[in-house]
């Protein structure tokens, strides 16, 4: 057998490596030396395996600080990962007839009107194609400063000769940041995906117009709770139709959610000492370390003051919403024996919060929980018992009118501290008309005292026996 002879333009494998993971742009890079000076193995498979991974994010093209394409795959992996099959026609249909029933039993309930939507069945997938728009919204100025933050991180972490090796690392790195934060994000709202029940779970509009629910995710949510699986879809149903109507008909409230959220994450502070004390711990070249890291949250922004207490106002907000909700799903679900069962398993799952909820406040530092979600069913409770079905739905007419932390402590005394709140300015407003009318002038001038030396100079509001000063003492104060 003749031996094989040696090919003149064959790179070693190490070389063929670093080739493929730079674009073919490694020239004159020696391999083993920058190996050496990474601190990585010089196993050319070793070092294969661990650079596939890295080469795809630090090549990945992207529009701004975060790869939000990574996200969007990552999401839809992590989504089907426990399989994702298609809905089926019996299960779109039995998703239409429960929300159909649901619009019909939510009528007497609450004075406002349905919407007319069609309900839909969605897979995982779907919801994550329908909701990424606006988590790509809510999460965007935040998400933007750690990716930055991370890319900075990393970049003090690579080693001198590296950075002289390779002219484009600060580039590379900074995709590399910004994929890896797209992934991790992905991450999170692919495992949403999994655990929510409809597109309104949360108690966020995350889509504008529509009303659905995930078979797949109301099955698992029904498992072991011992109640017929039509009584579980129409319960969650109707909380999905309760949704819908809410943010459709009260057109200022999706603005006043979505823009809270925005304007708490724009505040937040990157605490960026603390994340190059973390990047100190991470290899650049190991994805699995700085995966961990964000998954653990050490990237997550600490609070200002500023910001604990936009979040007690966004958190009032959700709990308002989710109150409603619950009391009006109670009070349309009443002819349903498994409803208090369900009632209160949902407010126990809403205010605690899953394992994907907690991932995704660990990551971009926000978390979506009605903590007060009982103290604000008391509060509706209340106000449909003093007012009527119209009193309390009227709170929903204007942001203004809606109900304060104040008002959760002490749900009975809503009415009377709202009575003083208006009387208050309804005096102010009486005022501010008296003012500009003049009246508090003549009320001046009625009052002062009768004597002329003790009008002012210039005063042309004396008494009725005095005018203007003119003796001349016009100094006198």
């Amino acid at each position: 057998m003749t031996p094989k002879q040696p090919d003149d333009n064959a790179q070693d494998p190490l070389s063929e490596m670093f080739a493929r993971l730079f674009g073919g742009q490694a020239g004159d890079v020696d391999p083993a030396a920058m190996a050496k000076a990474a601190g990585l193995p010089s196993d050319p498979n070793a070092l294969a395996q661990m650079f596939q991974q890295v080469q795809a994010m630090m090549n990945a093209p992207s529009e701004g600080p975060v790869n939000w394409k990574l996200a969007h795959e990552s999401a839809r992996k992590v989504a089907a990962s426990d399989s994702d099959p298609s809905v089926t026609s019996q299960q779109t249909k039995a998703v239409d007839e429960a929300l159909h029933l649901a619009e019909m039993w939510l009528d007497p309930a609450t004075t406002i009107p349905g919407t007319g939507v069609i309900g839909r069945a969605w897979s995982r997938a779907e919801w994550v194609e329908e909701t990424l728009p606006t988590w790509k919204r809510l999460t965007e100025p935040v998400a933007n400063s750690i990716a930055f933050a991370l890319t900075s991180a990393l970049t003090e972490q690579v080693p001198e000769e590296m950075k002289q090796m390779l002219g484009g690392a600060h580039s590379m790195l900074q995709n590399l940041g910004g994929a890896m934060f797209g992934m991790q994000l992905g991450q999170a709202v692919g495992a949403l995906a999994k655990d929510v029940v409809s597109s309104s779970d949360i108690g966020v509009p995350l889509v504008e117009g529509k009303m659905a629910l995930l078979p797949a995710n109301v099955k698992s949510f029904g498992e072991g709770l011992d109640i017929p699986a039509q009584d579980v879809l129409l319960f969650l149903a109707i909380r999905e139709a309760a949704h819908t109507r809410l943010f459709t008909h009260v057109p200022w409230l999706s603005g006043y959610l979505l823009g809270a959220i925005e304007s708490y994450a724009r505040g937040i502070h990157i605490d960026m000492g603390r994340i190059e004390e973390v990047a100190r711990n991470i290899d650049p070249s190991n994805p699995e370390s700085m995966q961990q890291a964000l998954s653990q949250g050490v990237f997550m922004p600490q609070r200002t003051p500023e910001q604990d207490a936009a979040l007690i106002k966004l958190e009032t907000a959700l709990a308002l919403v989710e109150g409603w909700v619950d009391e009006l799903t109670a009070s349309a679900a009443a002819n349903l024996p498994s409803a208090p069962a369900l009632r209160e398993t949902v407010r126990r799952r809403r205010a605690t919060g899953g394992p994907s909820e907690h991932a995704f406040a660990a990551l971009v530092g926000l978390e979506l929980r009605p903590r007060r979600l009982r103290d604000a069913a008391a509060l509706w409770a209340a106000l449909k018992e003093e007012r009527g079905i119209e009193g309390r739905d009227d709170v929903w007419n204007h942001p203004d009118l809606l109900p304060t932390p104040e008002d959760l402590d002490d749900p009975a005394g809503f009415s009377a501290r709202r009575k003083l709140l208006d009387a208050s300015e309804a005096e102010v407003d009486e005022a501010l008309q008296k003012l500009l009318s003049g009246g508090f002038d003549e009320q001046a001038g009625d009052d002062s005292p009768p004597e002329k030396d003790e009008t002012p100079d210039g005063n042309d509001n004396g008494s009725a026996e005095g005018g203007p000063d003119n003796s001349g003492n016009g100094d006198r104060s």
